[in-house]
């Protein structure tokens, strides 16, 4: 419920504030414009490279948000590197079961068929750093236009945690060992205005010297959903 009221604000307001600037400032043109923006991301989580049975269920959501500074390279300005910071929350909604044991920390898989649980996820809190080449059809005096925004993604997982609810009994852990800090990948969005395309696509594992059965984790995420610009 809170992510819808976070869309419809988004949705409702920035088209508001986007035409109150471009109101206040008709008649200037600034030769020297940027991009500076505030973005909101909303995401679908997915996991790549999962090991043998593990699958993912229910919703796996992302929240997003931050800050970018502009910085044109070309005379028309319509190029610009862009270097942000923003914090991060994910969720991943699946069957494999995180647990400790004297100071040890094991990965299983959970069969419904054996384990009855309500609930079974991880999570991550993340302070990002977005490194992005811009391309835009913007100019001083256009505020609403297309663009494409490539780059990379540094993430330090300062917080984490798991929720295990079922039999024999519910199994809770924050801020694992197990999880690694760096997190890092390749982002992509795109889009019209207020409205754009968001991927972004893990280069490392979200786990650091973690195994099941033998076999390594090395799952990575990869996160699909809408990204808003404000200006």
């Amino acid at each position: 419920m809170k992510y819808l009221l976070i869309i419809f604000t988004v949705l409702f307001c920035a088209p508001i504030l986007i035409a109150q600037k471009a109101e206040d400032n008709k008649g200037v043109v600034d030769s020297l414009y940027r991009e500076d923006q505030f973005y909101l991301g909303i995401t679908y989580n997915l996991l790549s490279k999962k090991p043998s049975g593990v699958s993912q269920n229910e919703f796996s959501s992302g929240l997003h948000f931050g800050v970018i500074r502009d910085m044109p390279i070309n005379k028309e300005r319509n190029k610009a590197i862009g270097v942000g910071l923003g914090l991060s929350f994910n969720a991943y909604n699946q069957n494999l079961l995180i647990s400790e044991d004297n100071n040890v920390t094991t990965f299983s898989v959970l069969n419904s068929d054996d384990v009855e649980y309500s609930k079974n996820k991880f999570y991550t809190y993340i302070v990002e750093m977005p490194v992005q080449f811009r391309w835009r059809t913007s100019s001083a005096t256009e505020y609403s236009f297309w663009r494409i925004y490539t780059g990379f993604k540094a993430g330090y997982v300062f917080s984490n945690g798991t929720k295990f609810l079922g039999d024999p009994s519910d199994v809770k852990l924050t801020n694992s060992d197990a999880f690694n800090k760096l997190q890092y990948g390749l982002t992509f969005s795109a889009g019209y205005n207020t409205w754009n395309f968001y991927l972004y696509y893990g280069l490392n594992d979200m786990f650091e010297n973690a195994e099941i059965s033998g076999e390594a984790l090395d799952m990575s995420a990869i996160k699909v959903g809408l990204m808003f610009y404000i200006l």
